[in-house]
């Protein structure tokens, strides 16, 4: 049955987009640079009918895609009936009732040809109609290409095949007669490159059978040595076991003397562990009673330890109360000396201050002193000259008196 397909429109300026799955692999650095003839020099079509070719290649592919997934939609149509809307809801039920009524009719022993030809119309009819809803219904359209997952087997292969075809196509319509030629020339290079490569490689492989024949003679002869090997380690193997028989034999007997040998010693170490038991009952008892008297010195021990520990404690509670008050004491005699210290720091300060001022008077005082020494010496020995030049003057004018004195008797006696 033909049908008719249709999706929204999407750009074709994405190279990378409408090439697809056609997109090469990652290659290495070497071997794009060798491979860029193979790629078309212009990334976008500049013809228009190249243009239109692209449109509807891409307009198929996006048909094909809502038209695989068109059996998912109408199996969960309950899901998808507020994304669809109504009017695309109702044109989906009855694109399903159209082909329900296909379906049993096909299922009929005689199916009636012309009532089938008309009910495929109908269903073409109405897969256009739906088609053309979704295209008008762009949420609608971009939900269900959501569920790509859900698509069948043969729907995945007819999209990728159509996808496939388009990147071909894309490749075709970018690619100009030029190009071609050069595609061309080059691949019939790497024809001729790759002839040489087989004549080189028929070399090799004659190469190869020529070294595999040396080896399978190889090891024709290491198998030759082998199977001798293996002949000879037969032998030994036999010699081996005649001669582990002959030990086992000599073991047996040596295992049945020192059998003997040791049930004899056996009963002679069950004697002694019977008189060694006897003595270990007697020094259980001993040590019974030994460990009663010790247990009865360890209980009046560890009740006098007690006691002790008693009495420590208590001496140690008296004493840690004396402690914590004479702590406390110190802790109160702590304090008064730090005030005595800060007073006597003032007092020291004070007296400092005092003895300061006290030198400095002394030392005021003692150079008054002897400046009024130095004075009186001084008045001393002023009063002293002026008192010697009184004298002098004295002496002068009583000697100036005298002699005058002297003179006026003188002319009285000569009268």
């Amino acid at each position: 049955m033909a049908t008719e397909l249709a999706v929204l429109p999407q750009q074709l300026d994405d190279p990378a987009q409408l090439k697809g799955s056609h997109t090469p692999q990652p290659r290495t650095r070497a071997a794009k640079d060798s491979l860029k003839i193979l790629d078309p020099a212009s990334k976008k079509l500049s013809c228009l009918e190249a243009q239109r070719i692209a449109s509807v290649l891409e307009e198929c592919i996006r048909k094909a895609e809502l038209s695989t997934l068109l059996p998912y939609c109408l199996h969960s149509l309950d899901r998808f009936g507020v994304v669809l809307g109504a009017e695309l809801t109702g044109a989906l039920q009855e694109h399903r009732r159209l082909g329900d009524n296909l379906q049993t009719l096909l299922e009929r022993q005689e199916p009636r040809w012309g009532e089938m030809g008309a009910l495929q119309q109908a269903i073409r009819s109405s897969l256009r109609n739906v088609l053309r809803l979704f295209q008008a219904n762009p949420v609608a359209c971009q939900t269900l290409r959501a569920e790509k997952g859900k698509r069948d087997p043969a729907g995945q292969e007819l999209v990728r095949g159509l996808t496939e075809l388009r990147g071909i196509v894309f490749d075709k319509l970018l690619t100009g007669p030029a190009e071609d030629r050069e595609r061309a020339r080059y691949v019939q290079e790497v024809a001729l490159q790759h002839h040489k490569n087989m004549v080189v490689v028929s070399g090799l492989e004659a190469d190869v059978e020529a070294a595999i024949l040396d080896r399978d003679t190889e090891i024709s002869k290491k198998n030759e040595m082998i199977r001798q090997l293996k002949s000879s380690l037969h032998q030994t193997e036999k010699l081996s076991d005649d001669l582990l028989k002959k030990t086992r034999h000599e073991t047996d007997k040596q295992l049945q003397s020192d059998q003997k040998a040791s049930e004899v010693k056996c009963g002679k170490l069950q004697q002694e562990i019977t008189q060694l038991r006897s003595q270990l009952n007697n020094l259980i008892t001993e040590n019974c009673e030994s460990e009663l008297a010790l247990r009865k010195r360890k209980y009046k021990v560890e009740t006098e330890i007690e006691n002790w520990i008693q009495k420590y404690d208590a001496d140690m509670g008296e004493k840690q109360v004396e402690l914590e008050q004479l702590h406390a004491v110190y802790t109160e005699e702590q304090g008064e000396l730090k005030e005595l210290e800060e007073h006597f720091a003032v007092l020291d300060q004070e007296y400092s201050q005092i003895m300061e001022e006290r030198r400095l008077a002394r030392e005021k005082k003692e150079q008054e002193e002897r400046e009024l020494v130095l004075m009186i010496r001084a008045a001393t020995r002023i009063q002293a000259l002026w008192k010697g030049y009184k004298v002098r003057k004295m002496m002068k004018s009583k000697k100036g008196k005298k002699g005058k004195g002297k003179k006026g008797k003188g002319k009285k006696g000569k009268k």
